[in-house]
């Protein structure tokens, strides 16, 4: 795997992570029933930002060192994706 490819993939498992734990332990202004004029009542009451970064990076990172781990010790390669032997048709 290459460098710009490492690093493309930690981008994809860091956004896909952290679309996964927003929601976790959220609370709305509905929830808490002070709702702030001018905004929507799904809107966080006390996001904290910090936190939720510090948190998906963690579990982001633990990620991406394990599928990174997968694919360069060839434990997954693409012939064992390629369920319509359609890799045989261009190797040859």
């Amino acid at each position: 795997m290459s460098i710009t490819a490492a690093l493309v993939l930690y981008v994809v498992i860091w956004f896909v992570t952290m679309f996964v734990v927003l929601p976790i332990r959220l609370r709305t202004q509905g929830d808490e029933g002070d709702i702030v004029p001018g905004t929507h009542a799904g809107a966080p009451a006390n996001f904290k930002l910090g936190r939720t970064l510090i948190i998906v990076t963690i579990a982001g990172t633990l990620a991406w060192a394990a599928i990174a781990g997968i694919i360069i010790s060839g434990w997954i390669g693409v012939e064992d994706i390629d369920w319509f032997d359609r890799y045989d048709d261009v190797t040859g």
